[in-house]
C-alpha cells in the first residue's frame, strides 16, 4: 500500500508552529548585538562634564547630526540609527562603568568616537573583548589600531607620527636651539613626547627640558617657570584646549613670548574663543579646516546653518570630525547589506575608501591589512582671532 500522505496539522499546532518560526527569526535577527529590526544601536563615551567638555559635546552633536540625516534619508536598509550616549567625565574609572552599561544595558552593535586616550585605555579591552567593534576613538593612540585587530579602527593620524612631522619641520624650517615640551601625564603625553623625542633624534638634537601636570589641572605657574628658567625657545604642549589657553595665559602674564606648538587636542575654536589675545601666534597640528561661516562654500555654508539651528550654536571642528566619522560608519553599515552582522561589518569597513567632502578633510581609506585611515596631519597657527592652515599634509 502507498504511504499515507501527512495530515495537516491542526490549527492550534499551525499556530504554535508559527509562534516558533517567528521566535526563530525573531533569534536570528538578534545574533548581532544592537541589531534589530527596526534600529542599529550605536554607542558613545563621552565627556560631557568634564575638562574636556568642549569637545565631547560638539562630537556628540556632529554624531548625532549624521544619523538624524540617515534616519530622514530612510535609515540604513531600512533600521534606524540610534546614538546612545554615556558621559564618563573623563574619569577612566567612570570610562569602564559606562562600558559595561552600554554592552550589557543598551546592548550596542559598536561603540564609536569614545573621547579621550585615559578613557580609551580604560575602556577599549572591556569593548574588544565584549565583541564589540571599538571604531574611531578620540585617541590617536598606536593601540587604538595596532597590533592588527578585526575589531579596532581609526580614523586620527597617531599623535607620534604626525607630532614628529610637526616639529621635525617647526625645529627645521623656524631653528629653534632648546625645544621643550609640557605633557599631560598620562598615555597621551607620553605618546606626544615619543613623537617629539623621534623628531629631535631625526635632527640630531636632545629634548632641552619636559615638565609634566596632571589631568585636570588649572594652574600652571610652575611649570612654566621651570620653562622659562631653563631658556625654551620652542615649547610643544600636549595639552586639551582649557589647559592650553591657561599655559600661554600664564607665559604671556610673565612677558614669555615663546613659540608654542600645540597637539591636534588643542586644534579647536574654543581655544581662540576662550584664550583671545593670549593664544594669538599658537601653532597647532590640523587634520582639517575649521568650519568657519566666513568664507564658507555654499555646501558648507548650508550645512552650518542647519547645524546651528538643531543645536542652537556654530559647529567646531569636533562637531565636523563627529559627523564625519558617524558618515564612516553609515558607510560601511550600507555596504554591509541588510543582513548586518559584526562579521559583514568589518569586511565592509575594511573594504572603505572615503569621497572627498565639503570639509576638506583626508581621504580615509580601510584595508584588511591597516586599520588606520589616515596617517598625516598639518601645521595651522591662530592669525587675527582664527586658526589658519600653513602647510599641506607633513610626512
Amino acid at each position: 500500500m502507498p504511504p499515507e500522505s501527512p495530515k495537516p496539522p491542526k490549527p492550534h499546532l499551525r499556530a504554535l508552529l508559527a509562534a516558533a518560526l517567528a521566535l526563530l527569526a525573531c533569534s536570528a535577527a538578534a545574533q548581532a548585538p544592537g541589531v534589530g529590526r527596526e534600529e542599529i544601536v550605536v554607542g558613545s563615551i563621552q565627556d560631557l562634564s568634564g575638562p574636556i567638555a568642549t569637545l565631547g559635546a560638539p562630537t556628540r552633536d556632529g554624531m548625532l547630526l549624521r544619523f538624524e540625516d540617515a534616519n530622514a534619508a530612510g535609515g540604513v536598509h531600512g533600521r534606524r540609527l540610534r546614538l546612545a550616549v554615556e558621559d564618563a567625565a573623563y574619569d577612566p574609572k567612570k570610562a569602564v562603568l559606562a562600558a559595561r552599561k552600554l554592552i550589557q544595558r543598551e546592548g550596542v552593535f559598536a561603540f564609536l568616537a569614545n573621547m579621550g586616550t585615559p578613557v580609551v585605555m580604560a575602556s577599549m579591552p572591556a569593548i574588544v573583548e565584549a565583541g564589540r567593534p571599538h571604531l574611531f576613538p578620540f585617541s590617536p593612540h598606536e593601540s587604538t589600531y595596532a597590533p592588527l585587530h578585526p575589531l579596532k579602527f581609526q580614523m586620527f593620524a597617531p599623535y607620534q607620527d604626525y607630532m614628529e612631522a610637526a616639529t621635525r619641520h617647526m625645529v627645521e624650517t623656524k631653528g629653534y636651539a632648546r625645544t621643550c615640551l609640557l605633557y599631560q601625564d598620562d598615555d597621551y603625553g607620553l605618546e606626544v613626547m615619543k613623537g617629539v623625542e623621534a623628531a629631535l633624534g631625526k635632527l640630531g638634537r636632545p629634548l632641552h627640558q619636559r615638565t609634566s601636570y596632571k589631568r585636570g589641572a588649572t594652574d600652571f605657574s610652575s611649570q612654566v617657570a621651570r620653562l622659562r628658567v631653563a631658556g625654551c625657545d620652542f615649547l610643544v604642549l600636549a595639552t586639551v584646549v582649557r589647559e592650553t589657553v591657561a599655559v600661554m595665559s600664564e607665559a604671556r602674564k610673565v612677558g614669555w613670548k615663546v613659540d608654542m606648538l600645540v597637539t591636534a587636542s588643542g586644534y579647536s575654536s574654543q581655544t581662540h574663543e576662550l584664550g583671545g589675545a593670549a593664544v594669538e601666534g599658537l601653532y597647532g597640528v590640523a587634520v582639517l579646516p575649521h568650519p568657519y561661516a566666513e568664507g564658507a562654500s555654499p555646501e558648507l555654508a548650508a550645512w552650518i546653518e542647519r547645524y546651528r539651528q538643531r543645536f542652537g550654536t556654530a559647529p567646531n571642528v569636533w562637531s565636523v570630525m563627529g559627523y564625519t566619522l558617524a558618515g564612516l560608519f553609515v558607510q560601511a553599515a550600507e555596504k554591509a547589506g541588510p543582513d548586518l552582522t559584526t562579521e559583514r561589518f568589518v569586511a565592509a569597513l575594511e573594504n572603505l575608501e572615503s569621497a572627498p567632502d565639503i570639509f576638506g578633510g583626508p581621504v580615509y581609506r580601510f584595508t584588511p591589512r591597516d586599520h588606520l585611515g589616515n596617517r598625516h596631519g598639518r601645521l595651522a597657527q591662530i592669525r587675527g582671532g582664527r586658526w589658519e592652515l600653513l602647510t599641506g599634509y607633513l610626512r
